[in-house]
């Protein structure tokens, strides 16, 4: 998919990989992009900074979790500057524990941003991409939605459900035109990934080369779209040697409370 011309509305978008990615797609000469996250200052910062690329920006702060004010400003969003030809879910948190220490509020705001916003969002979008039959759908997982790691149980879990609701929607949109897709990158340099503890031997990625391999996926129509060279290596072995890698995941893992 060419995304030039595009309008493409970003999920999380006011820092990390959201904003990387609505930069990146403003220098391949999307159209339009809906940019929407919590908070109200950093959007606007980085509706400054797509607009200098020439391109038009609109800033919509939401609380995903509001799902009577995202389905109005969906339809406003949709009546005001056109059909959404591109969503990516990219809004994303992280709380690391382990397991017997969590926090059930921490447990509780993972699974309602990273899980049933997109769930909310992806609807609401997704009912008028079918009725104009096109659309692509990105959800933003993480290498942890194909191989957990402890003392992030919860965000693993979130990650792989957001891999298999990817799965599933790829089969029943199918027949709209709608094309969806998910992008797994592994710990990435961001204001969340400062907050974790890190993983011994994980060289971390940088935004831009997420946005990057996310517009490679798009290119190339990929279902699933692994990013960089560390990634490959630890799913291939956990499909080939799964007791081995979660020896290795142990002995890499942080030891946390």
């Amino acid at each position: 998919m060419n995304v030039r011309g595009k309008t493409a509305l970003i999920t999380g978008a006011s820092r990390g990989i959201g904003r990387a990615i609505a930069l990146e797609l403003a220098q391949q000469g999307a159209q339009c992009l809906i940019l929407v996250a919590r908070d109200r200052d950093r959007l606007n910062s980085v509706v400054s900074e797509v607009e200098s690329l020439g391109i038009e920006a609109v800033s919509l702060p939401l609380d995903l979790s509001q799902t009577v004010e995202v389905n109005i400003a969906i339809a406003q969003v949709w009546r005001d500057y056109g059909p959404i030809d591109i969503l990516i879910n990219c809004a994303g948190v992280a709380h690391q524990s382990s397991f017997l220490r969590s926090r059930f509020q921490d447990v509780q705001s993972e699974i309602e941003v990273n899980l049933l916003g997109m769930y909310a969002i992806t609807r609401m979008v997704a009912r008028r991409m079918a009725a104009q039959r096109n659309g692509r759908i990105v959800n933003v997982s993480s290498l942890m939605g194909k191989v957990a790691a402890p003392t992030m149980a919860t965000y693993s879990a979130t990650k792989f459900a957001i891999v298999g609701f990817t799965q599933a929607l790829r089969g029943e949109l199918a027949a709209y035109n709608i094309k969806v897709s998910a992008l797994l990158p592994s710990l990435t340099d961001t204001d969340m990934a400062q907050d974790l503890e890190w993983f011994r031997w994980v060289a971390l990625m940088t935004p831009n080369q997420v946005a990057k391999a996310l517009i490679s996926g798009l290119n190339r129509e990929t279902p699933e779209i692994l990013v960089g060279w560390q990634s490959h290596l630890a799913v291939w072995c956990h499909r080939l040697f799964p007791s081995l890698m979660e020896k290795i995941l142990l002995i890499a893992a942080p030891k946390v409370g």
